[in-house]
């Protein structure tokens, strides 16, 4: 378990800083941030110390450096210039992630050069906060603006513990789909050991996205997601507010002289699209056609703090609620009486503990919120005469504050009717729900949540349960028909035997061995190896009769039933490759080595470090190009291989023709299993046509169907495979 009472035992990590600056007369002037996260986060790093990671709000001159502004944790800023904001905070962030995961899909904004701009950012800041680390400690990373920090952190620091928190929904698989960089960002969150949300329903959304998209193996019932070699647990930790704050500032917060005069329905948003402010303004209007007792004896006080105003969205957002406020203003005002009081600025903190306690009702309708904080912040202000919370059901506070008033924000009479409910409910009904409200919200205040997370993340690593016979029952059994052929792909290094620091150490257990035997000697299937390694090196490391070969990534075949194949230009290419060899072993350092295969070649990497790794793929490559070959990567190493466009997926295509006909995909069924970026190829081609298992971690998107975490688990396969019922003859 992580001790997270050590000097720097937390790294937070987020898109702002905990302070903002400006630039006064002479030098940075630095001010404390304001907010939840901030406010939750804060007292945790002085508690154990630290460091805070993040983007300052500006770009700082050749000149300027931060200023020192607290030594009870370090503050340590991420730079960006203005493309990067622009196209990383602004295009990808808040133009796509933000809508797309709030449920809009129509707003989403979709640009290649935002991802590869968010991509690098994300980059940056995993390699600020590797130089940041120290032992024994926990990062946690913060929020939809860097769901690609994990796997680039966790390629530099392997063993680092990581945890990631998502501060907005996550939505349901028929709307993330739609994100072209889909799987990337769900391979960023799975290389973090913890991952909160804050609901339950987020947490089954992203389980299920995990499933259907990545192909990585569920438990539902811990919350547990396998992605190849790594276990992910994936828990709710709904957000609380600091309740003994707010509640103090609301009994000292000074009274409107006029707070007997009207009763108050109140509403306070950042102005935003997913706040519902316009619905809640004609939910209000409707309020007033409908009953009109409620006419000069209720208002509607509308804060709208300005947010993103150089957006036209916004700015188009901003005019439509000028113009509700002034119709509804238009319809019912008297000299008396004004319906609507639209405050279009910030408030200060007092003022608005002033605005929730003398509040009788407040309407908080979002379209979609993935907490939404207000709702508990007027509960907490509620230390008077209690007030009714009008709550829409499409928070994520919601699943908690269920003696709220629920509402459905876009049915405008339903909103009408229990705001009138509201305004009409007696003292002791509405003392009923807000104390349980208080209770609950008392309870599971910001430390709560604080105390919540840290606990399952410095936890002990999740692990889940063995892959089992049941999960390919389940995985596989509609897909095999009993009445048609199986056709078997397994690669070798990385599927059939652990990898290795050298291939000669990748012998093939007598199990291994007795269980592809067993799947090859049943009628109904047939076993192909397809390797990367020389024909003459895989036959002799499986040595099975009766199974088909296929060497040097598909360039050899052999096997019953088939010609046996070479590809027409490997001797063309076979001088060529032994100058390669020599070249690329003139510039080779300790612990890299190259393996000639005739056709084509492999450098190894594995050895070497990955400052050296990086180092010698940049030069082995220029080299490999200048030959004229081909560079493919793999696991620690890079391929050269002759441009003659063959490949893994054109050797199963190969083999299916040959030995089942052109109308292959009618009449017999395929799985292939492979562990490498050369095995994606053939995942590529059977796509739609086949099962594909991907074994082991990978941070790159896959065309798998599903992922395996290790060879144990392709042992299971086979297992299963070979006792399969098999069909009757005849």
């Amino acid at each position: 378990m992580l001790d997270l009472t050590s000097e720097a035992a937390l790294i937070v990590v987020s898109n702002r800083l905990p302070i903002s600056l400006r630039r006064g007369r002479d030098s940075l002037v630095v001010e404390r941030s304001a907010g939840g996260l901030v406010a939750a986060l804060d007292p945790a790093l002085r508690r154990t110390g630290g460091t805070w990671i993040g983007w300052p709000g500006m770009r700082l001159r050749e000149s300027e450096k931060l200023p020192s502004v607290d030594e009870a944790y370090t503050i340590t800023p991420v730079p960006m210039n203005d493309n990067e904001v622009r196209r990383y905070y602004h295009g990808l962030s808040n133009g796509a992630l933000w809508p797309l995961f709030h449920s809009f899909p129509e707003r989403t904004r979709f640009d290649r050069r935002d991802w590869e701009i968010y991509e690098s950012v994300n980059e940056r800041f995993a390699q600020v906060t590797a130089d940041e680390l120290t032992r024994n400690c926990l990062v946690w990373i913060h929020d939809y603006h860097l769901m690609r920090v994990g796997p680039h952190l966790r390629r530099r620091c392997p063993n680092q513990r990581i945890a990631f928190f998502l501060h907005i929904p996550f939505p349901s698989y028929d709307i993330y789909r739609t994100l072209p960089w889909y799987r990337e960002v769900l391979i960023g969150l799975m290389a973090c050991d913890q991952v909160g949300f804050h609901c339950p329903g987020y947490v089954r959304n992203f389980l299920d996205c995990a499933e259907r998209l990545l192909g990585a193996r569920v438990d539902r019932d811990k919350n547990l997601v396998q992605f190849g070699a790594r276990t992910v647990r994936a828990d709710a930790f709904p957000l609380g507010i600091d309740y003994e704050g707010h509640e103090r500032r609301a009994r000292s917060a000074p009274h409107s002289a006029r707070r007997d005069s009207h009763k108050v329905i109140l509403g306070v948003d950042r102005l935003d699209y997913t706040k519902g402010i316009p619905g809640r303004i004609r939910a209000f209007e409707r309020l007033l056609e409908v009953y009109p007792e409620h006419r000069e004896r209720a208002v509607l006080i509308q804060v709208a703090v300005p947010s993103r105003g150089q957006v036209a969205e916004y700015q188009a957002l901003k005019r439509e609620i000028d113009e509700l406020v002034g119709r509804v203003n238009g319809r019912f005002a008297t000299s008396e009486w004004s319906p609507i009081r639209y405050l279009y600025r910030s408030v200060s903190p007092e003022r608005l503990a002033s605005l929730y306690r003398d509040a009788d009702v407040a309407l908080v309708t979002p379209l979609r919120d993935g907490m939404n904080l207000v709702a508990k912040e007027f509960v907490a202000s509620q230390t008077e005469d209690p007030g009714v919370l009008v709550l829409s059901r499409m928070a994520g506070a919601a699943e908690s504050m269920h003696e709220a008033l629920m509402v459905n924000p876009y049915n405008i009479d339903g909103v009408a009717n229990s705001l009138h409910q509201a305004l009409t409910m007696d003292f002791q009904d509405r003392a009923n729900r807000m104390r349980a409200l208080q209770r609950r919200e008392r309870r599971h205040d910001l430390h709560a949540w604080l105390e919540g997370f840290l606990s399952a993340a410095s936890g002990p690593a999740a692990q889940m349960r063995p892959t089992a016979l049941q999960d390919f029952d389940l995985w596989l059994s509609p897909y095999l028909r009993s009445d048609l052929q199986l056709a078997l792909f397994l690669d070798y290094d990385g599927t059939l035997t652990p990898i290795v620091s050298h291939p000669s150490q990748a012998v093939l257990d007598d199990e291994t061995r007795e269980l592809i035997q067993r799947c090859g000697a049943r009628s109904d299937t047939d076993v192909s190896i397809v390797s990367g390694r020389k024909l003459d090196d895989v036959r002799s490391l499986v040595r099975l009769p009766g199974i088909t070969y296929a060497g040097n990534h598909g360039l050899e075949i052999v096997g019953p039933g088939i010609e046996s194949f070479s590809h027409e230009d490997v001797p063309h290419y076979q001088k060529r490759i032994a100058s390669l060899a020599q070249e690329l072993e003139h510039i080779c350092i300790e612990g890299a080595w190259v393996e000639e295969k005739g056709a084509s070649l492999t450098l190894h990497l594995r050895a070497l470090s990955h400052l050296d790794q990086r180092s010698l793929d940049s030069r082995a490559r220029e080299l490999i190009l200048e030959a004229g070959f081909q560079v493919r990567e793999a696991h620690c190493a890079l391929e050269a291989r002759p441009p003659i466009g063959w490949d893994k997926g054109h050797a199963v295509l190969y083999v299916l023709r040959e030995r089942y006909g052109p109308a292959w995909s009618e009449n017999v069924r395929t799985i292939y299993a492979g562990d490498d970026r050369t095995d994606e190829d053939a995942f590529r081609v059977l796509s739609g046509l086949g099962v594909s298992f991907r074994i082991g971690n990978t941070d790159t998107p896959t065309q798998a169907t599903r992922q395996l975490p290790d060879v144990e688990s392709v042992k299971t396969l086979l297992r299963w495979l070979a006792s399969r019922p098999e069909a009757p003859q005849g």
